[in-house]
């Protein structure tokens, strides 16, 4: 059976820049990964191709060879193919540790990382609810947040009344097991001592052999001024403690900011929605409206003032995160309509509307302006 097009194998074009061919490669050795695929004899074959594919393309003089004779390029002296093919498998290794680095099980690399057996310790999240009053100001909070700690009564090593771990059986002391898959072999964490090569025949009645005991640990944090919702506050240090004396992980706090009664808030900007009265509106008026930081400020707004105008107040939003400057507030005029109205006030009403159908121009101009283009639309509508 003929060889498929090693572009075509990869799904790239043949002006494909290296990039590509990498993230292409890394797309595909994902898909048919023989860990994924265990027993599926055609992904096995894709694997095999697509590594080739990219050993041979990746290499710029074994490119333009290829684009040059094809195949042929790598088939002289009756094999060279399988040779050719051969060295770049056999350098396979180096690529998918390039391209992956501890990926399906962990190798030479995470041992390197970590320094042995020793596991840092994991990572851990706190959600954290606070009020807008609270973002603003900033608060020093105390908290309470279940963590993995080191045991108190075997001091992590996961032993109970001083026993000795002893060597895996399974991985002889390495931490490691090599499984063969198709025409390689991937080394892979040990599943019977989970990378620790050594287990506790008598585990510690307190923690089973783990070392470590969930207990809340009590934390002081102090919430800059001006953070907003979805900020996170690292403690480093203050996540799960590592095994065996190893790094402990960090402890993350994701804010959330409670939505806020009267005002709305975009970055350092504030936006509150005040009810004015039509009669406040059209002859003008001076208001009072209420400001985060627990203050009054007063507006005055003018005549004829209609619905949606804002209004800006200077250095009245909210602080900036790790600055001495505060943004803007922005009022809002929200014209509210009488309801209930007695019949005096109706009749009154009356006799405003029958005086505007004899005022002058440009009283109402939102309304003059609106219904003069209407009058246009029909009138070409009737041409």
């Amino acid at each position: 059976m003929a060889k498929r097009d090693f572009y075509e194998v990869l799904g790239v074009d043949k002006n494909a820049d290296s990039d590509t061919l990498k993230s292409a490669y890394r797309k595909m050795a994902m898909k048919y990964h023989p860990d994924r695929n265990q027993g599926n004899a055609k992904a096995e074959a894709n694997f095999k191709a697509v590594n080739e594919a990219y050993e041979i393309l990746r290499d710029d003089q074994k490119r333009g060879a290829y684009d040059r004779f094809g195949h042929a390029a790598f088939e002289q002296n009756g094999g060279a193919a399988g040779q050719g093919g051969a060295s770049g498998f056999g350098g396979f290794s180096d690529i998918f540790e390039e391209m992956f680095g501890d990926f399906m099980g962990g190798g030479a690399s995470s041992t390197r990382q970590t320094g042995g057996n020793n596991q840092r310790g994991a990572d851990r999240r706190y959600d954290l609810s606070i009020s807008l009053e609270e973002a603003f100001w900033g608060k020093a909070v105390e908290l309470r947040v279940p963590i993995n700690q080191v045991c108190d009564h075997c001091h992590g090593t996961g032993a109970e009344d001083g026993a000795k771990p002893v060597t895996c059986s399974t991985c002889g002391g390495s931490g490691k097991v090599r499984i063969s898959q198709g025409f390689f072999t991937i080394e892979r964490t040990c599943h019977t001592c989970g990378g620790q090569g050594t287990i506790i025949d008598k585990p510690c009645n307190f923690c089973h052999g783990t070392g470590r005991r969930q207990k809340p640990k009590n934390l002081s944090v102090n919430i800059p001024a001006g953070v907003d919702d979805g900020t996170r506050i690292r403690l480093t240090g203050e996540g799960d403690s590592g095994l065996k004396g190893a790094q402990s992980g960090d402890l993350y706090i994701f804010l959330t900011v409670k939505p806020h009664t009267i005002f709305q808030r975009d970055g350092a900007g504030i936006f509150c929605q005040v009810p004015v009265s039509i009669v406040d509106a059209t002859l003008g008026s001076d208001i009072e409206v209420p400001t985060i930081d627990g203050g009054r400020a007063r507006i005055k707004v003018p005549e004829g003032t209609q619905h949606g105008q804002q209004f800006r107040l200077r250095g009245k939003g909210m602080k900036v995160l790790n600055s001495d400057k505060r943004g803007d507030m922005y009022v809002e005029m929200a014209l509210e309509v009488p309801v209930n109205l007695s019949r005096k006030q109706k009749d009154m009403l009356k006799d405003f509307r029958e005086a505007g159908k004899t005022g002058k121009a440009g009283q109402q101009p939102q309304s003059e302006g609106f219904f003069s283009k209407v009058r246009e639309f029909w009138d070409d509508l009737t041409e």
